[in-house]
């Protein structure tokens, strides 16, 4: 089981490239937080990502709250904002500027993704496309959970040439508006999102903490890999030590150490999580989504998953469902 690709599954992650830039030194230009423009850029994701992949030149990243605390960014270099945090992207440290609400314009003739183009005067100093990633945060996304405000990466060189080769196709499919173009700008953002991801796990130091970290750690991987596998298995703090080759103990300290949930924590809000994507689907009873993930009374899967969405498993769907799609009839509504 590949944990990070069942991750980003289950939260549904989409992409979209927005904005592809070429400009002249000096320039800035700030970005809003994501909650101000996100019904205008994806107005159905939970929660929305911002990010700037640079193709040529170099620059300079901050976050908006922290403008003087900027992250160089190289040609190759992708930075991006987990928390959708508003940010500044300038030709020198330390610069700050108002976003402009303006350009954030979701068009009426087809849906996203799509791109604009910014010309600057003169020469090309710096080429960088900006977009966004759209997921669930509730009720659970341990990846969201384990990023920092603000991080980059830095490709490989071939890495650096196939994502540049990307994004320039995407480029070329907005200005054509070939078929099947929004569908492919989409998958380009979402592949360049999991190239990142793997680059920044490769270099996070050895002693680091995280869901990220727990990924590389050979016991601990192991059992969010069997975790992740079979999510409806009975499993219990034993039965997860002893697959892994860890005394009780041992393994529930070394779990809690990278993860920062127990074995059980994680289980269950993992198993909340792939229930909220159930509960979506109408032809599943509440009862049927319950078995599925690993629960053999409905009563305690309604109280599990009250606890962890903040809303029972009725009130969840009927907010996710439109209305005239039928039920299972046997649909909770606690």
């Amino acid at each position: 089981m590949d944990v990070l690709s069942d991750v980003l599954r289950a939260v549904r992650l989409n992409g979209a490239i927005f904005f592809d830039n070429y400009v002249q030194a000096p320039f800035v230009g700030g970005s809003p937080h994501t909650k101000t423009i996100a019904g205008r850029v994806m107005p159905e994701a939970e929660h929305v990502i911002q990010f700037h992949a640079l193709l040529a030149g170099s620059c300079w990243a901050a976050l908006m709250d922290d403008p003087t605390n900027s992250t160089r960014l190289e040609a190759g270099e992708i930075a991006i904002f987990p928390m959708g945090d508003g940010n500044v992207m300038s030709s020198a440290p330390g610069m700050q500027a108002e976003p402009n609400l303006e350009i954030y314009v979701r068009p009426t003739d087809r849906r996203l993704p799509f791109i604009f183009h910014h010309q600057g005067a003169g020469a090309e100093d710096c080429h960088f496309v900006c977009g966004y990633f759209g997921c669930d945060a509730r009720p659970f996304n341990p990846l969201l959970e384990s990023l920092p405000r603000l991080f980059h990466a830095q490709m490989s060189a071939a890495s650096q040439s196939w994502l540049g080769n990307l994004l320039h196709v995407a480029a070329e499919e907005s200005e054509l508006g070939g078929a099947g173009s929004e569908t492919m700008l989409a998958k380009l953002a979402e592949v360049m999102f999991i190239e990142v991801i793997r680059k920044h796990i490769t270099r996070l130091p050895e002693d680091s903490r995280g869901w990220l970290s727990a990924l590389r750690d050979r016991h601990i991987g192991q059992a969010m890999r069997l975790i992740h596998g079979q999510p409806g298995q009975q499993w219990t703090l034993e039965s997860l030590a002893h697959e892994v080759g860890l005394s009780r103990s041992v393994f529930a300290d070394r779990f809690t150490h990278y993860v920062g949930l127990s074995p059980m924590q994680y289980l269950t809000r993992w198993r909340m999580q792939l229930a909220a994507r159930r509960l979506e689907i109408p032809s599943m009873s509440i009862a049927q989504v319950a078995a599925e993930v690993g629960y053999e009374s409905e009563a305690a899967f309604n109280r599990s998953f009250k606890k962890y969405a903040g809303t029972p498993p009725g009130a969840w769907r009927k907010g996710r469902i439109p209305e005239d799609k039928p039920l299972a009839e046997n649909v909770s509504t606690s």
